[in-house]
């Protein structure tokens, strides 16, 4: 298994930062590298919430279908997907810290497949570097939220 793991300190309230992780809407909203969601259940937040997400990356997009496998309001919600024969299980948790959150994801990568044993531990790079753009844009969004606001 492989892991990557990144945290950033947001001034901005812990409700405004958790449901931008944990509603499509606010992700998409946050993320500009997110091009598209297509929800796939009639759960839209919470517990078996599934969509399609394309991201680009480089210069081409991927797919991925998530869903939500836990859920707890202000306080943490994993997303679970199973793309290229690896699960890959991410959960984010808010914490409220010196006035503003604390935001912090862990991503567990979880090879099931022959190629996949291998490519995996090739692209943690790749997904290393996209983990702290996505945390970055979170971080950039919700101040930015909490400035307008």
């Amino acid at each position: 298994m492989k892991q990557v793991a990144a945290d950033r300190l947001i001034q901005a309230p812990i409700d405004s930062v958790f449901e931008t992780i944990s509603t499509t809407e606010g992700f998409v909203n946050a993320v500009p590298h997110i091009v598209g969601v297509e929800m796939l259940s009639e759960t839209t937040k919470g517990v078996g919430t599934r969509f399609k997400e394309t991201r680009t990356m480089g210069r081409r997009e991927a797919t991925s279908v998530l869903e939500v496998t836990e859920f707890e309001e202000n306080s943490h919600v994993r997303y679970v997907s199973d793309e290229g024969g690896t699960i890959w299980d991410t959960v984010f948790t808010v914490a409220d810290e010196g006035g503003g959150t604390r935001l912090r994801m862990v991503m567990d990568a979880r090879p099931h497949k022959f190629i996949a044993r291998i490519m995996t531990p090739l692209v943690m790079g790749m997904v290393a570097k996209a983990v702290e753009s996505d945390m970055d844009a979170i971080k950039e969004y919700c101040e930015g939220l909490r400035v307008e606001g």
